[in-house]
């Protein structure tokens, strides 16, 4: 799964300023700042904001968090596993049960705007093998 524009349209905690955009600038003002209002794509204070909603969205529906990796997640139900493994803005949930998996997406798309891409073959360059 794919997480929409995680970067974009974010509020930002602190105050962000940044040089005039080239074409933009105020003529006899180029010396001056622009405050940013919203995040912008390559933010990097943006990332942690992100992951932070994230972990508190997951860990509400019954995720634990690993504490090696933070992201990776596990979500144990008797004998349902479900596995899920965040890569900046991409989702791979790993799975023993279909129905598991489909609540999971759900709550998922339910509260981040998400985009299922369906079945991943490759991970990190990593190939995907299924029986």
């Amino acid at each position: 799964m794919n997480v929409k524009t995680v970067f974009l349209n974010k509020d930002l905690e602190k105050n962000v300023y940044i040089d005039q955009l080239v074409g933009f600038s105020v003529e006899r003002k180029e010396h001056m700042l622009c405050k940013l209002e919203k995040s912008i794509y390559g933010l990097k204070q943006i990332s942690r904001q992100w992951y932070l909603k994230f972990n508190d969205t997951i860990v509400s529906f019954g995720f634990k968090e690993n504490t090696v990796d933070r992201c990776i997640y596990l979500k144990v139900s008797e004998s349902k596993v479900i596995f899920l493994i965040l890569y900046v803005d991409d989702i791979l949930l790993a799975t023993n049960d279909l129905g598991l998996l489909h609540e999971t997406k759900k709550f998922l798309s339910s509260n981040l705007e998400m985009k299922d891409i369906g079945k991943t073959s490759y991970v990190i360059g990593i190939k995907i093998f299924r029986n």
